[in-house]
């Protein structure tokens, strides 16, 4: 190949994963690649995902967008955490935020020395020393200097998608309507050479990008890759969605409230609400997961219930000859810890780091695939922990998941941290160490010992640690203005 001549990029559906490859590309690459995007306004988009994790604030910086345009455009609001209601017994409620617990050393984690303040009978609760999660819980929020928060975003996918358009024909991705009638092969190397269109239409490429959903039209019917079956594990298969209008302040943080057979969503945005319900159907039947779902909304229906069927789980390979799978097409773990739309991002991002412009090789894509499986599946293991680590035995679905064998790899972590408070974040792991921490307090996992490295310090200091931790968090938190108040001024929508 003449690596002067733009290398053609076919993306194969459009909605969040399309648009956001489609803007990474065009972006990140300029003249290096010739991008087309296919998609039919006809074929409807999942478009549920609409809970982010801070990871996309550094996206959105590569790509140079305006906060403040970008929020308005998608009627976004602010994301501190997530909370996690009737989880680890009913009634139960913790917040998994986005911040950092007290302050680590080099030694080992603040939630080491709390423990041992614990033992002295100093200090409160493991959340009053996170800034970001006393601010959740006061509805609190502000971007300043002083104010460093870690947050993510609350967003209209479907509005996030025609943002991002916008974005990518600024800067040269071509647009075609139309439906995929058939992918043709080379007959020599099997690689994708074209998608031909149901008008007659063909577009041809040199690396092709599978955005085409469950259907994986790409990876899957045309590749024939193989993929891995996670139900074991994440038991639930299910999922109801319907949109309703907002009856209070936007709070700075996503809702996930377990119940029988799973749990239910409630994501705040500027102009509605986002609820949904996931569910194993084996447990609760599908009217009764929607009664259950109309149920517990708040305000008046804007939409009807979106029904969605899923196998949790992951290609064998996400990168097979000259395609890339990207969002649904490459698996699924089901949106608890919001990580569809950064899985999506990462997935790009590689792809630029991988860019092949000119042959592409078998190391290359062996590269991309362990680094897609690594990070999946330690994602993966982080969705499990929550089912897994929990008291509830009122139903036949919680016994199930408490009694399941897990994975080895979160076996381990579970045995570390049971037995000797140790929680990490491995080269691979998205999730932080405070976010291991926090899920595992929280779901009422308790260590039998822990480092010692608190006893360092004799009471008093211990004492004016946690004292000082707990009243500049209380005093910056009271300073504050509401996260409603701030959205109002920050990105008003009218």
């Amino acid at each position: 190949m003449n690596t002067s001549v733009p290398k053609r990029i076919v993306i194969a559906g459009g909605g969040t994963a399309g648009w956001v490859a489609a803007a990474a590309l065009s972006t990140q690459l300029g003249k290096l690649a010739k991008i087309t995007l296919v998609e039919s306004s006809d074929i409807g988009t999942v478009g549920v995902g609409e809970a982010t994790i801070p990871t996309i604030t550094t996206f959105h910086h590569l790509l140079g967008i305006d906060e403040q345009a970008f929020m308005k455009a998608t009627r976004a609001t602010f994301k501190l955490g997530i909370s996690f209601e009737n989880w680890g017994a009913v009634g139960d409620s913790y917040i998994h935020s986005f911040g950092q617990i007290g302050k680590p050393t080099w030694m080992g984690e603040f939630h080491n020395i709390w423990l041992e303040a614990q033992k002295e009978g100093l200090g409160g609760p493991l959340e009053n020393y996170c800034f970001e999660l006393q601010a959740a819980k006061a509805e609190k929020f502000a971007i300043s200097e002083k104010l460093r928060l870690n947050y993510a975003y609350h967003l209209d996918a479907k509005a996030y998608a025609s943002f991002l358009r916008k974005l990518s024909e600024k800067h040269g991705v071509t647009r075609i309507e139309g439906k995929i009638a058939k992918v043709s092969q080379n007959s020599e190397t099997g690689n994708i050479a074209a998608l031909l269109l149901e008008e007659g239409q063909q577009v041809e490429g040199d690396l092709f990008v599978d955005c085409t959903g469950f259907r994986g039209l790409l990876i899957e019917k045309t590749l024939g890759v193989g993929y891995q079956d996670w139900s074991e594990w994440l038991p639930t298969n299910s999922a109801l969605a319907i949109q309703t209008e907002a009856v209070r302040d936007a709070r700075p943080y996503t809702r996930a409230v377990a119940h029988e057979a799973g749990w239910r969503w409630q994501i705040p945005l500027q102009h509605r609400v986002g609820n949904g319900l996931v569910y194993d159907n084996r447990h609760l039947s599908d009217e009764a997961a929607q009664d259950l779902l109309m149920q517990s909304i708040e305000g008046k229906p804007l939409t009807d219930p979106l029904p969605i069927r899923y196998t949790t789980g992951m290609r064998e390979r996400v990168w097979e000859k000259n395609c890339i799978a990207l969002g649904l097409s490459t698996g699924f773990v089901e949106p608890l810890e919001s990580t569809s739309i950064h899985l999506f991002m990462i997935g790009i991002t590689r792809l630029i780091q991988l860019f092949p412009f000119g042959e592409t090789s078998e190391a290359v894509r062996k590269r991309y695939n362990d680094m897609a499986v690594n990070e999946l599946e330690r994602v993966r293991d982080f969705i499990i922990l929550h089912y897994h680590a929990t008291e509830r035995e009122d139903s036949e679905f919680w016994r199930q998941c408490r009694n399941m064998d897990i994975p080895d790899t979160l076996k381990e972590r579970i045995e570390l941290f049971c037995e000797y408070g140790h929680a990490y974040q491995a080269p691979d792991d998205l999730f932080r160490v405070d976010s291991w921490v926090q899920v595992m307090f929280g779901q009422r996992l308790r260590p039998k010992a822990h480092h010692r490295m608190g006893r360092v310090m004799d009471k008093e200091q211990i004492r004016q640690v946690m004292t000082g931790l707990d009243a500049n968090i209380r005093t910056a938190v009271e300073r504050m203005p509401t996260h409603q108040a701030f959205l109002d001024k920050y990105c008003p929508i009218n």
